[in-house]
């Protein structure tokens, strides 16, 4: 889930039109308006909810998958770059960077007196210790060999063939000069240090409590962001308040605080009772909310897009022709209409519409052009496919799509629906497994290489503005995140997925903007010709939040750079949230 980069600069507009034209619709893309003055200070707690958990899986950087756990660590850590507002690469801890004539070694050079919460400064022992760190075999991190994959060695690391990268790929030059060197000239380099994976952790409070036991003590220090932790408390909230030592400007707020609701249907209504400050629209109130006073409704496109993926190591979709007729077999045009009634938008994509790369001319497997599908191609593949592999009604396996609703009926509505319309087109019958959010994450993580999932529901949601990120980062040979296990296994076709991998890291490091974008959208349309996912809807931002509260800039990422929590503080309108619980 994240660099000046020539080749994002360039598509940067498509992205921005599409935020422009989403937010000019919905009123704005900051606070509302307001009457009246600031709140005082110990008015400034700012309440959101996490809907579904009852925790967030992780607040180590090295180690988080979600977007859950990210938000929460963009509180209290932050890296060399970050993306801004516009999804634009800019320094943050590094005052400043060059990149060497071949392009594969990378300095930068950090802002003068920077420090941790605890006081203690940050230097470039810090910035390439928390990199290293992120590699270590002990801690198994499903995401660091993805988005610490274009340093040199980082494999060798994470394998244990090497016991650290300082001091052969990355440097400490001085306390203020860090050295990255990459294995390739690519494109997103700087993109991908934009990811929790390269946020700063203080050296030397790792090692006094240990590589687990130093997330208990954050309160204490160790923080590079504009927040520290506050309390962590299970089943209850996770809050942050101001770390005065954080370079940039500090934030107004006080204290912010994401409240675990068990559902979105529960967060709704505490909003509507004046104990949130913001809150998710379940589909059955969008009219109410839509009409709410002060334009409290927001919607904002999102780089993210909704996903069936069935594991290519298990029967019966290691067939190329049953995974098309699964894909093939519902309407998702009637789920944008029905079911998630517009807030979400059908689609046949894996990269999301405002990406560069977006491809308008992309097609369904089988080459259909319509988000309704093709059920009659689909039952013609569907018997084609089972023949090939000796299928009858009778030894056709079992099928199990795993999900994680989160209370969310709109989430049961939209998985039921799916499961219906299996059954009317193909006659089979999947049962849902619907699982704790965390539990799912787990399960999903660990399907690479084997059979441990069937068939599941997920999300993605941008990293960095690269097709890259939807691309090679889900779908190339060796990557962590390639969980369906697309160019695995004995399928007859193995051979066209390995040729679409290895097109993945030409265009990977191609320094022709319009050749690479033209061979990621061949990539993608072989990926989706291939059903190694079933896209079926692009999410937009939906959500409501008090007049209060003002600062908030809506972006296709929905992340909140470090410097804007300088800009959101809460006014006194009347029309804010009660949150003397969490002061």
């Amino acid at each position: 889930m994240q660099s000046g980069k020539k080749r994002v600069t360039i598509f940067l507009p498509l992205l921005l039109t599409l935020l422009a034209v989403l937010v000019a619709a919905c009123g704005g893309s900051s606070g509302g308006n307001t009457t009246g003055g600031k709140l005082s200070d110990d008015k400034q707690v700012y309440v959101i909810p996490l809907s579904g958990l009852s925790d967030v899986a992780t607040l180590d950087p090295a180690l988080s998958t979600d977007s859950a756990s990210i938000t929460a660590l963009d509180m209290m850590f932050t890296g060399l770059v970050q993306l801004d507002d516009n999804l634009k690469v800019y320094p943050e801890l590094a005052q400043s960077w060059k990149q060497s004539s071949d392009g594969l070694t990378w300095t930068f050079t950090l802002r003068p007196n920077l420090k941790f919460s605890d006081g203690n400064p940050i230097t470039a022992d810090d910035v390439v210790y928390s990199i290293d760190r992120a590699l270590k075999p002990e801690l198994k991190s499903t995401v660091a060999p993805s988005y610490l994959g274009l340093i040199k060695d980082s494999d060798k690391r994470f394998a244990g063939k090497v016991p650290t990268l300082i001091g052969d790929s990355i440097f400490a030059v001085d306390p203020t000069t860090v050295k990255i060197v990459a294995k390739s000239n690519a494109q997103y380099f700087l993109q991908a240090l934009t990811y929790s994976t390269s946020y700063v952790v203080e050296k030397s409070f790792v090692e006094k409590y240990g590589d687990t036991d130093f997330l208990k003590h954050l309160s204490e220090g160790g923080c590079s962001g504009p927040f520290k932790l506050d309390q962590h408390l299970n089943g209850k909230y996770v809050s942050f308040v101001p770390n005065s030592n954080y370079w940039g400007s500090k934030p107004q707020l006080k204290k912010v605080v994401y409240a675990f609701y068990k559902d979105p249907q529960t967060a709704y209504k505490a909003y509507k009772t004046n104990q949130l400050d913001q809150a998710g629209v379940p589909t059955a109130n969008l009219d109410e909310a839509r009409a709410l006073a002060n334009k409290q409704f927001r919607q904002a496109p999102q780089l993210a897009i909704d996903y069936f993926t069935m594991n290519w190591l298990t029967k019966p979709f290691n067939n190329v022709k049953i995974r098309q007729a699964f894909a093939l077999s519902f309407d998702k045009s009637a789920i944008e209409k029905s079911i998630t009634k517009g807030v979400r938008l059908a689609t046949n994509h894996i990269v999301p519409q405002g990406m560069p790369g977006y491809n308008p001319n992309l097609k369904a497997a089988g080459g259909v052009t319509s988000t309704k599908g093709d059920k009659t191609l689909a039952k013609q593949l569907f018997q084609e496919g089972m023949q090939e592999e000796g299928y009858t009604t009778a030894n056709f396996p079992a099928i199990t799509l795993t999900v994680a609703t989160g209370g969310s009926q709109t989430s049961k509505n939209l998985y039921e629906f799916a499961q219906q319309q299996w059954k009317d087109t193909l006659g089979v019958n999947v049962t849902i497994n619907d699982e704790d959010f965390n539990k799912r994450l787990a399960d999903e993580s660990g399907t690479v290489g084997n059979d441990k999932l069937q068939m599941w529901a997920a999300a993605w949601i941008a990293d960095y503005p690269d097709p890259q990120d939807w691309l090679t980062l889900l779908f190339g040979k060796g990557s962590s995140n390639n969980e369906n296990n697309y160019g695995m296994g004995k399928a007859k076709d193995l051979s066209v997925q390995q040729q679409t991998q290895d097109l993945m890291l030409k265009a990977d490091v191609n320094q022709n903007a319009t050749e690479r974008i033209a061979q990621y959208n061949q990539i993608e349309q072989q990926l989706v010709d291939d059903a190694a996912w079933i896209p079926f809807d692009q999410r937009t931002t939906v959500y409501v939040l008090k007049t209060c509260v003002q600062g908030v800039v809506d972006n296709a990422q929905d992340l909140t750079p470090p410097g804007d929590w300088a800009k959101i503080y809460k006014s006194s309108d009347p029309a804010c949230a009660n949150t003397n619980t969490y002061k």
